[in-house]
C-alpha cells in the first residue's frame, strides 16, 4: 500500500455565534467570502460525530489563495462548551496567526470592531512586530508585520 503523503492545509476551522460579525471582522482583516451555505443531516453528523446536524458556513480565503478559515454557526446541536476567552497557554487551538503589511493602520480599522490588543504589540529582533488581539467574539488572533525582509 502506498504511504500517504501531505498535499496541503485545508483550512482552520472556528464555531461562532454570529457568522456576519465574524466574516466582517475577518473581512477587514483581508480574508475574502469565498463561500457561504448550509451543511446539514445524519451524513455530516457522521464525520463529526454529533449526530444529526444543521450548521451554517462560511468560507473565507487569504489574498494568496492558498490558506481558508472556515467559520461555522451551530444551529443543531447547540455548542456546549465556549473556549474563546481563553489564555493562550490554555491546552487546545487558541488562536489563528496572520501576516499583514501594516500592523498598525490595521489595529486601528480592527479596534472599530471592538478588538483589543491582549497584552503589548512588540517588536521581535527587528524581524517581526507581533501582537495578540481579543477580535469578534473574544476570538484570540495573532497579528505579525515583518520588518526584515531578508529573514524570510
Amino acid at each position: 500500500m502506498k504511504k500517504s503523503t501531505l498535499i496541503e492545509m485545508n483550512n482552520v476551522g472556528i464555531v461562532v455565534e454570529s457568522l456576519d460579525n465574524a466574516i466582517s471582522f475577518f473581512s477587514e482583516i483581508g480574508l475574502k467570502l469565498e463561500g457561504r451555505t448550509m451543511v446539514e443531516g445524519e451524513w455530516a453528523g457522521r464525520v463529526t460525530g454529533l449526530g444529526n446536524q444543521s450548521v451554517e458556513i462560511a468560507m473565507m480565503v487569504t489574498p494568496d489563495g492558498h490558506s481558508r478559515l472556515e467559520l461555522s454557526r451551530f444551529l443543531t446541536p447547540r455548542t456546549i462548551a465556549d473556549h474563546r476567552t481563553a489564555p493562550v497557554n490554555s491546552l487546545g487551538y487558541l488562536r489563528i496567526m496572520f501576516r499583514v503589511d501594516n500592523l498598525d493602520e490595521l489595529l486601528s480599522r480592527l479596534a472599530k470592531h471592538g478588538a483589543e490588543v491582549v497584552g503589548e504589540v512588540v517588536n521581535y529582533e527587528n524581524i517581526y512586530k507581533l501582537c495578540y488581539i481579543r477580535g469578534t467574539e473574544g476570538l484570540l488572533v495573532g497579528l505579525a508585520e515583518q520588518l526584515d525582509p531578508s529573514s524570510q
